[in-house]
């Protein structure tokens, strides 16, 4: 019956329990959009990170990525077949990218640029590495002396595909070898530091350039980011030489800083927003209590004590944020996923030189806070407003308008 007789109130006054609802679910929608657009937008972040540089994680030497060497290659992984078997066998990898670089001069008609060059298993990683954004040309596939340059490489080199570029690198005997390379695509990342010197070679050639067989890194492609805390451990324990390092440690000024000072400035917004939408809510309830003060004052005459009183008004708001934010939740996430699936064009975010599509991604988590906060606020207002009210004389409250 205490439950029942809440209910059957909501629908005395259609426009009040409209009001509340509207507000409970405008606010349940705001938040819950919010938190969609910034795990979107921290989601495609993190991916383009992932999926154009480094991989789920990176597998080097101990020690190789803090020291600074005469002879780097020296330090670089010899015979890595072991290695390899033993990450077929792990059933959290799904891609395995052995990869070496080296710095290069190349070369143009007149223009010679220095770059960074990367030789990767271009077969391999083309399905994986997908972000690139191969912007002319195509990516880099099976062509023996195919190069893929960063734009803004190829900018200052004044190269389109088809072209060919000369590169010079010092082999690990210290002999200047020359080959050349036909330019297959240009890609953009987005990132002005990372396009402005990386280019790409297949494996061999670069080992051919240094006259080496050996691989300085390993890149893992993972079925997921949960799956990299057990796949490194599981490294790190059974090759006690080798080092496992994820992609946020091996790219912390890019991508950790900027995802940190993206959090710290979404917490900012997300305060401001729910301090507008808790007071609203707040305000709605509690002025909907107080049109009811002769209908309370007629409770109280009919017998019923303050603490009824208050189980009524504390039932009722209860059930106004359950319902108001359940609407509101399912309205925000109905608009979204219908017109919005396309996602959302963001200028460049920090250290990046080009747009990207954000796209709004919901978790059953972010459900979690706007029902606790709602409930909370409405059945605080509720509680503060009904007080007020069923303290009041009788006599007062029947006088009431």
């Amino acid at each position: 019956m205490w439950f029942f007789l809440p209910f059957r109130n909501l629908f005395r006054n259609c426009r009040r329990t409209c009001a509340i609802l509207l507000t409970i679910g405008m606010g349940a929608g705001v938040l819950f959009s919010f938190d969609g657009f910034i795990n979107g937008v921290l989601t495609e972040y993190r991916e383009t990170t992932i999926h154009s540089h480094y991989g789920y994680g990176q597998i080097n030497r101990k020690g190789y990525r803090e020291m600074v060497y005469e002879r780097p290659t020296d330090h670089w992984m010899g015979n890595w077949n072991r290695l390899n078997h033993f990450l077929l066998d792990q059933k959290g990898v799904t891609g395995i990218f052995p990869r070496v670089s080296f710095s290069a001069l190349l070369s143009k008609g007149n223009t010679t640029i220095s770059g960074e060059g990367q030789g990767v298993d271009a077969e391999k990683e083309a399905s994986f590495f997908d972000s690139l954004n191969v912007e002319e040309g195509q990516t880099l596939y099976k062509q023996e002396n195919g190069i893929l340059l960063g734009k803004g490489l190829a900018k200052a080199l004044h190269v389109k595909p088809g072209d060919s570029v000369t590169v010079t690198a010092t082999s690990v005997k210290g002999a200047i070898n020359k080959a050349k390379f036909t330019v297959i695509g240009i890609f953009n990342t987005g990132a002005a530091d990372f396009d402005g010197r990386i280019f790409r070679v297949q494996l061999k050639e670069a080992q051919n350039l240094l006259n080496t067989n050996k691989i300085e890194t390993v890149s893992l492609g993972l079925r997921n980011l949960s799956d990299w805390k057990s796949v490194a451990s599981a490294i790190e324990q059974t090759f006690p030489q080798l080092e496992a390092t994820s992609f946020d440690v091996l790219d912390k000024i890019y991508y950790q800083h900027s995802v940190d000072w993206l959090n710290a400035q979404f917490k900012v917004v997300q305060v401001i927003i729910l301090s507008i939408v808790l007071l609203g809510i707040f305000n709605t309830v509690s002025a909907a209590i107080l049109e009811r003060k002769q209908e309370i004052g007629n409770l109280r005459a009919n017998g019923e004590s303050v603490f009824q009183i208050m189980q009524l008004i504390l039932t009722e708001g209860f059930i106004l944020g359950v319902l108001g934010t359940a609407f509101g939740l399912g309205l925000s996430y109905f608009v979204l996923t219908l017109f919005v699936d396309g996602g959302i064009r963001m200028p460049p975010g920090p250290g990046q030189t080009s747009q990207f599509l954000v796209r709004f991604r919901f978790e059953w988590y972010m459900l979690l806070l706007p029902f606790i906060l709602n409930i909370a606020s409405a059945l605080v207002a509720s509680f503060f407003a009904g007080i007020r009210v069923a303290r009041m004389a009788i006599a007062d409250a029947l006088r009431s308008y």
